[in-house]
């Protein structure tokens, strides 16, 4: 069997992948999530908090991430092209392998969806309204990839059904927050003043419904499992 150090970077960063899903911790309220961590090897990770990418005008937040398109960064072809470690990441979940693990994990069906990661950085007074990704998103995996500089603040908010204020994951580099969209599953971030810039990567694959092929790491290529 060949060492880590000889396997290729998406490689590596599947075999890290199953690791994190096997030692992942299961919540049930107020719905069905997992606390992930060390998803990926600690290099990639820290390649990944170090990108820099233009940061949205704090003024300007609306609740709604689309609502700010011209502002937002993926793994989208230019950017695979562009950076290595975009590169890594983006061929590694494409892989059959890491959709094989993904399927097998979370008792979902991806076949023919298409890879989709966004490169978030929010700032002091951002804001999501709840939400739950129900519809062309069939999983949602949202990566943390620096620490927060206290406690419970970058954290993710989890409502009820109801939309009432369940909990705050804790925001720590390298660990994630993993769902499969439902009727319930309402997440977002309450507004709140906080300091530096919180740096997330946004893993969803959608269907063949979403509309903006732009954002898609490989636009003309549904995934398979292997």
């Amino acid at each position: 069997m060949a060492s880590e150090t000889s396997l290729s970077d998406p490689n590596r960063i599947v075999i890290s992948l199953r690791s994190a899903l096997s030692a992942a911790t299961p919540f049930s309220m107020p719905y069905r999530h997992w606390m992930i961590s060390d998803l990926f090897p600690g290099d990639i990770a820290r390649e990944l908090a170090a990108l820099e990418f233009p940061v949205a005008d704090p003024g300007e937040m609306s609740g709604k991430r689309e609502l700010h398109n011209e502002t937002r960064c993926y793994f989208d072809q230019k950017n695979i092209c562009n950076i290595d470690c975009a590169a890594k990441v983006a061929n590694a979940l494409q892989s059959p392998e890491a959709i094989t693990l993904l399927n097998e994990f979370f008792s979902i069906d991806l076949s023919s969806t298409y890879l989709r990661l966004e490169y978030a950085q929010d700032v002091s007074n951002f804001w999501l309204e709840p939400h739950t990704d129900l519809g062309v998103k069939k999983i949602t995996i949202l990566i943390y990839l620096n620490n927060e500089p206290a406690e419970h603040v970058w954290g993710t908010d989890i409502f009820n059904a109801d939309k009432t204020h369940a909990l705050r994951t804790p925001f720590k580099e390298n660990t994630a927050l993993a769902f499969v969209p439902g009727a319930d599953t309402y997440h977002g971030f309450k507004q709140r003043e906080f300091d530096g810039v919180r740096k997330s990567l946004i893993l969803n694959y959608v269907t063949e419904e979403w509309r903006d092929r732009a954002q898609l790491a490989f636009p003309n290529d549904p995934v398979t499992a292997g």
